[in-house]
């Protein structure tokens, strides 16, 4: 992937994208999003790539599409990078009296929110598949997701998108170093979380070499 002079990426989805940037002056946070951000200030500063963090805490593709018109269409980016579908599953298992998102709605509703996107904006895409739910590849949560991360590869064939594969690498990560922890409570990024999410994006898209 090889951006062009002045080029918006804009970053969207739920706490894990979000991560501090509304106590952040310039709106991005402290998490993946500024990891991103600075590696291409430093890397591919003459280009002034200018990112955006539209991440909103507790979102589920539901929400997106509530604020889609909004926090996307409006902003006109060349480039939209997705994190969604944690929040769709961990509802199931924190929350289950609420009405839940079912993978079929998930699907529904994701291919939605590119059909518009596209039909609206010049954007080229980026999808990331949600990470995961506790440092264990066998746990409940992780299993919930498998159906939400095969409809985010499979809509990332359908519309010629970049694929992130963040939840196979955090899977891979777990597998190869069980006593290591990438979040505080199972879900949400500690700092080596954050990047390795950021390296697996950075990769994923070829901004950064293997």
């Amino acid at each position: 992937m090889v951006f062009k002079t002045g080029e918006k990426v804009l970053f969207i989805g739920d706490s894990i994208t979000e991560d501090g940037r509304f106590d952040d002056p310039k709106d991005i946070g402290v998490g993946y999003v500024q990891l991103i951000r600075d590696y291409i200030n430093e890397n591919l500063s003459d280009l002034q790539v200018d990112v955006v963090n539209k991440g909103v805490g507790g979102d589920r593709v539901t929400n997106l599409a509530d604020r889609w018109e909004t926090d996307v269409i409006s902003e006109d980016p060349d480039w939209v990078s997705i994190s969604i579908g944690i929040n769709d599953v961990w509802r199931q298992l924190d929350n289950p009296d609420m009405e839940q998102v079912s993978p079929e709605l998930f699907e529904k509703t994701y291919d939605e929110l590119l059909h518009i996107l596209k039909e609206h904006t010049e954007a080229k895409l980026i999808l990331m598949e949600p990470t995961i739910i506790e440092e264990d590849v066998n746990s409940v949560g992780n299993a919930l997701l498998k159906p939400y991360v095969e409809t985010v590869k499979k809509l990332a064939h359908e519309y010629n998108a970049v694929l992130v594969s963040t939840h196979q690498t955090f899977l891979n990560f777990i597998e190869k170093t069980p006593k290591a922890s990438l979040t505080t409570d199972g879900v949400h990024m500690n700092d080596l979380g954050r990047k390795l999410m950021a390296t697996t994006w950075l990769v994923g898209t070829g901004v950064m070499s293997k």
